[in-house]
């Protein structure tokens, strides 16, 4: 596969949407990044790598930092997660208090801000050095140890973060958090604002991409059957209430971040990881989307 030439056409098609979309506004930080960056990175499972634009700027991953925690919860707890989370698609907004509160405190998924908030309590209960062993297990994956969290960003969603606060409180009035809610907060918030570059996610999301091999990093030991459930969950869940879509065109697990990130993964074949500030009203990278619709077309490989 010619993957140099492919993201180079990927790149000149989607231009006509390149001043589409607005970043996102509610979170300070974030408008402070050019608007206009776009950066792309594919790596196989043989190792090879391909990038093209800003593949080197790091952006905060936002909620593209929610697999990691699922893998660091699913690893630790098991299926006891799924007492406190379930695993269907939303169909709602992804900071929705309205279907939290109809469902009693249990989140309809990881993936969504209120499963987020739950693994929160779950690492912070299950790890002796909660927010320290986190980074380990991020710098670990994407094998670079200078991955750091972003104090300015956290600090920004902590003091704009009303609907993150009442959903927190939500959770703790129906007994599906055990720790203090400011620890919980804090913890989530640092969680999204960890800095990557499209490089440093497309790695971090290879080993999801092969079940095959076995995924102990830094602690956290995953078994063949749970990775393809963290590419399930991915699949029906990794776009927020766009995830259908996501799924008809594009055909990939993945996940988004209002930061302007999406990581996706081929199984058996690649990982990629493309950043575009700009998002559609759904929450999602308008190039990102486009530019990954456009891949998994001209290489006519999706997981259908």
């Amino acid at each position: 596969m010619n993957y140099p030439q492919i993201l180079k056409e990927i790149y000149e098609e989607i231009q006509p949407y390149a001043k589409t979309g607005e970043p996102a506004s509610y979170i300070p930080e974030l408008l402070k990044v050019n608007p206009d960056r776009y950066g792309i990175c594919l790596r196989t499972i043989e190792g090879k790598e391909f990038a093209l634009g800003d593949s080197n700027e790091r952006f905060a991953v936002q909620s593209i930092s929610k697999v990691f925690s699922l893998a660091m919860s699913f690893g630790r707890v098991g299926n006891k997660l799924w007492k406190r989370i379930g695993v269907e698609p939303s169909g709602n907004a992804f900071n929705s208090i309205f279907q939290l509160e109809m469902e009693q405190g249990i989140p309809r998924n990881p993936l969504i801000n209120a499963g987020a908030l739950v693994m929160a309590d779950v690492l912070l209960s299950a790890l002796d050095y909660p927010e320290r062993e986190y980074l380990s297990f991020v710098r670990k994956l994407c094998g670079n140890d200078m991955i750091q969290y972003n104090e300015s960003m956290a600090t920004s969603e902590r003091e704009y973060g009303y609907l993150n606060a009442a959903i927190t409180n939500m959770l703790k009035y129906h007994g599906n958090l055990e720790n203090d809610i400011e620890r919980v907060l804090r913890f989530y918030f640092r969680q999204c604002s960890i800095g990557m570059n499209c490089r440093e996610l497309a790695r971090a999301f290879l080993p999801f991409a092969d079940h095959t091999r076995p995924f102990s990093f830094d602690g956290t030991e995953l078994t063949t059957s749970q990775v393809k459930r963290i590419n399930a969950i991915m699949q029906t869940c990794g776009f927020y209430d766009e995830a259908g879509e996501f799924s008809y065109l594009v055909g990939l697990p993945g996940k988004s971040g209002v930061g302007g990130g999406i990581a996706a993964v081929c199984p058996r074949k690649y990982s990629v990881a493309v950043w575009s500030p700009r998002l559609n009203p759904k929450g999602n990278s308008v190039m990102g989307m486009k530019a990954l619709e456009l891949l998994t077309t001209k290489t006519a490989v999706s997981i259908f």
